[in-house]
């Protein structure tokens, strides 16, 4: 069954692929929660939304890394249940494991899996109960490859995804809707358009809410990686780690002009 959220809380929103899932709820007359670590951005994006849009906007600066902060945006969808979460927020720190200090490496965790784990257990039980709501969380392609320079990244959008298509397997059936978002390359830059690798930050945040809506378990945004995910899945694993450390081997090399 097809559902529309009247009330969402999306986190990452104050700017990317975050900020494009608001204004698009906002534009369908949707109540919004918007959770990013810099209250500025919110305060100016909310009074730009409530404004043009006439919904209710209400802004939640946090940390989503910080415990404190993580529980008491929890605590807000315990108290005031949303129909959608959105678990958007998410960071990355290139470079090769060995080099890149720990507490970036934990803090990608605590970000990527911990928060999202987190949020996603304050929203279901009330979604369940009322027999409707969304979870919409943003993995990535790279859930589906190696990642050599990119590797926690990888390992946490690759759990995103898997936990995300079980709760979906667990909920089916009961009106609420789980799907994991896996958008490749995607531009924070809206003055350029798509091609062939890169996807605009508003089209993939419209294909993960139709996806949300429709009931889907995964969705790939753009052609391009719908038509390589299955060869990503399918390839022998050997394979497909020999491409990406050739890759990851000639980016290092332009880094350091060898």
């Amino acid at each position: 069954m097809r559902q529309e959220f009247r009330k969402a809380l999306v986190t990452g929103a104050s700017s990317g692929i975050g900020e494009a899932f608001a204004r698009l709820l906002a534009a369908r007359g949707a109540d919004l929660v918007l959770v990013a670590r810099r209250d500025d951005l919110l305060r100016r994006l909310a009074e730009e939304l409530s404004t043009r849009h006439r919904v209710g906007v209400e802004v939640l600066p946090a940390d989503l890394t910080d415990p404190g902060d993580l529980e008491r945006v929890a605590g807000r969808l315990t108290d005031e249940p949303v129909d959608l979460l959105i678990n958007n927020a998410g960071s990355a720190a290139f470079g090769p494991f060995a080099e890149v200090p720990p507490a970036e490496r934990l803090a990608e965790i605590d970000l990527n899996v911990t928060a999202l784990t987190r949020l996603t257990h304050a929203a279901l039980p009330d979604m369940l109960r009322r027999g409707r709501g969304g979870v919409l969380n943003v993995a990535s392609m790279a859930a589906f490859t190696p990642s050599p320079g990119n590797a926690v990244y990888g390992a946490t959008k690759a759990y995103v995804a898997a936990l995300s298509e079980s709760l979906h397997a667990e909920v089916i059936g009961r009106g609420v809707h789980v799907t994991a978002l896996c958008p490749g390359f995607t531009r924070t830059d809206e003055s350029a358009g798509p091609d062939l690798i890169w996807l605009r930050r508003q089209d993939v945040a419209r294909a993960g809410l139709e996806a949300v809506a429709a009931g889907r378990a995964l969705c790939v945004p753009g052609v391009q990686y719908k038509v390589a995910l299955p060869a990503l899945r399918t390839a022998p694993r050997t394979l497909l780690r020999t491409a990406v450390d050739r890759t990851w081997r000639r980016a290092a090399r332009t880094r350091t002009g060898d």
